[in-house]
């Protein structure tokens, strides 16, 4: 399943949030510098998802707030 993500760096509290069928919010604590933030959108999608990080992986806008990760 392939989903569009929106992140949200340097946020105050960690969350996510659905809007839309295959579309989410994720506001993330971390800075958007050497790749720490989608190191945690990935650690929040897998656990809003319930499965290992192993199976989420951006596939495209690694350097960008809009991603398109693909969920295994």
């Amino acid at each position: 399943m392939k989903i569009s993500v929106k992140v949200k760096p340097n946020a105050r509290e960690k969350k996510v949030e659905q809007s839309g069928a295959n579309s989410f919010r994720v506001s993330v604590r971390a800075v958007s510098k050497e790749g720490k933030a989608n190191q945690e959108v990935i650690e929040l999608m897998s656990e809003y998802f319930d499965i290992p990080r192993s199976r989420v992986r951006i596939i495209r806008g690694y350097a960008a707030k809009e991603k398109i990760i693909e969920i295994e």
